[in-house]
């Protein structure tokens, strides 16, 4: 394979990674998909407009036919423009008719019924058979022409003042439209139909095995086992001990809170906030229809919850904005980013009943209705999981090393995973493993189907982290691998600059506390980056000074953790 088409298929894009064009043009294939910047496209439509109204001017001079003749070449100029161009504060574009963007979603028609979001189980069911299924219109995939059809991402134009991860375009469709193609049935699950979680019940777990308490404290051999897919499987998916997720099993929750939880049916967007590390980010351009029938869930520990009720204006009722808070007590790890990995890997455990869920991680603000992104990144591609690759990383043996030179971890365990995993055959990412495009990922952001192939592959990916260190992005791909080598099942990685399309990163709240202190204005969420400037007569930036925060280094063994055996000498796949 040549180191061009190499660099294609891999999504490697010339100059910074992810950088958006500043205008691109030509049209799109069958769809009518239209790719062009919107600065220059609306500047170029404004002078030809100008040109044209002088030209009509000339013509008809200052009789009372000339006037009409201007008045009707102006409207259909604000026709035009109405309906072919829309405009993006973040700077991400397309442009597909009149369809939506993130951050000028349009108004959409939606049908005249939604349902509530709590109630119990045969309510739900009553009224969704009297009410929501009469008035609900379905399309599908293979009688409907999609709008996005032809569209693909347009390569980037190289910026060198602003180098580094950037949005891209992204085609959606509108959020009714989303809604009429959501799958009527669940996709299928390849072999595994029926999965059934451990639980111990008083039964003392062997202390001698790696992991902790809450995990079940899983043997090698029960690790090992844990990836022989079958039809039938009980694995350990943390929540081993008490009577259900949520009740008695460290992670605990108050009983009102697991009932609406439980009574989520749909859609759930999640996020999770524990040692008070981030601010609550508020999501934007969220249809009504997505507020009437999506669950908004945001997990918090008690320190966090005390600084919001100090610190917001807008909490009331456990509820902040769209977020419902939800306090966790007893929590099962002392490092608030191992406590994070529950919510995130493990939300077909939390919400029992829902169909799909949508993970981000609390420093990110969703800018993107949550249905555009499963028509986008799930249905569209007939995936069940979705997860955006890193921009710059593809090989878990650099990303293993650039984690320890961040210090986000002890590196003696990041050692000890990293030698684990060469020992089981983990080797170096190249484009020899295609169809897979890396093997890393930006973990920031999950869309997936709760069936039980990706139930499956989440508790197994929560167990590595439980086993291992907390870093998710060094485990990733070895449950990855070892499900796909068995049934050929596999998540599909979609490009970072896309779902920087959908997301803006946020300042950690220490970071934020620190600009405040110092006297510098914090910049909003909705501010684009700043751009430096030169000094007189130099051609290169200066560098950026950055308050520097001083974050406590994650440590693998605690009072509820045991320190890992070293790796016995000679070890092979296990």
């Amino acid at each position: 394979m040549s180191g061009g088409s190499a660099a294609s298929a891999l999504g490697l894009r010339s100059g910074s990674y992810g950088s958006l064009p500043a205008a691109v043009g030509g049209s799109g294939g069958a769809g009518g998909v239209r790719k062009a910047g919107a600065r220059g496209w609306a500047l170029r439509g404004e002078k030809e407009r100008l040109q044209l109204l002088h030209r009509a001017l000339r013509l008809v001079g200052r009789r009372r036919a000339g006037v009409l003749l201007l008045l009707a070449v102006a409207s259909a100029a604000v026709f035009c423009s109405l309906f072919a161009v829309v405009k993006d504060d973040s700077s991400s574009i397309s442009i597909v008719n009149n369809y939506e963007v993130p951050n000028a979603i349009q108004k959409s028609v939606y049908p005249s019924t939604t349902r509530p979001l709590m109630m119990s189980g045969n309510q739900y069911s009553s009224v969704v058979n009297k009410i929501e299924l009469p008035n609900r219109i379905h399309l599908s995939y293979a009688n409907f022409t999609h709008p996005c059809e032809g569209f693909s991402v347009p390569p980037t134009l190289v910026d060198k003042k602003r180098t580094g991860p950037r949005p891209c375009p992204v085609c959606y469709v509108s959020v009714d439209q989303a809604f009429a193609l959501m799958p009527p049935e669940a996709s299928p699950s390849p072999v595994l139909k029926d999965l059934n979680y451990i639980s111990e019940d008083g039964i003392v777990a062997n202390l001698s095995s790696q992991g902790s308490g809450f995990g079940g404290h899983p043997s090698l051999e029960q690790r090992n086992k844990s990836f022989d897919i079958s039809e039938s499987m009980t694995v350990h998916c943390g929540f081993v001990r008490g009577k259900k997720p949520g009740q008695g099993t460290g992670f605990d929750i108050k009983d009102d809170d697991l009932l609406e939880m439980e009574q989520c049916r749909e859609l759930v967007v999640a996020s999770a906030i524990f040692g008070n590390y981030d601010m609550i980010q508020h999501p934007r351009n969220i249809s009504e229809f997505s507020k009437a029938n999506a669950c908004f869930y945001m997990f918090v520990d008690e320190e966090t919850e005390a600084y919001v009720k100090n610190s917001s204006s807008l909490y009331s009722n456990n509820k902040v904005g769209l977020w419902r808070l939800v306090v966790v007590r007893n929590l099962p790890y002392e490092d608030p980013r191992r406590t994070g990995k529950i919510p995130k890997l493990l939300l077909h455990r939390l919400f029992p009943n829902v169909r799909f869920s949508v993970w981000i991680d609390a420093k990110l603000e969703l800018i993107a209705d949550p249905y555009l992104l499963l028509e986008r990144f799930l249905w569209r591609k007939n995936a069940t999981f979705a997860i955006s690759r890193h921009y710059k990383r593809f090989d878990v043996f650099e990303e293993a090393e650039a984690n320890k030179a961040a210090g986000k971890y002890d590196n003696a365990s990041i050692d000890y995973q990293i030698e684990f995993y060469r020992n089981e055959g983990l080797s170096h990412y190249s484009p020899a493993k295609f169809p897979i495009t890396s093997d890393v990922p930006e973990g920031c952001v999950i869309i997936r189907e709760h069936i039980p192939i990706t139930n499956l592959f989440t508790c197994l990916w929560f167990n590595e982290v439980d086993r291992f260190t907390s870093r998710d992005q060094i485990s990733f791909s070895t449950v990855r691998d070892k499900i796909r080598a068995r049934v050929g099942w596999m998540p599909e990685m979609f490009l970072d600059c896309e779902r920087r399309n959908f997301v803006v990163q946020a300042y950690h709240r220490e970071l934020l506390e620190q600009m405040i202190a110092s006297g510098r204005r914090p910049p909003s969420t909705t501010d684009a980056p700043p751009s430096r400037k030169l000094r007189p007569g130099s051609r290169k930036a200066p560098p950026s000074k950055k308050p520097s925060v001083k974050r406590k280094k994650e440590k693998k063994s605690s009072s509820r953790r045991r320190v890992p055996k070293p790796v016995a000498a000679g070890m092979g796949a296990m």
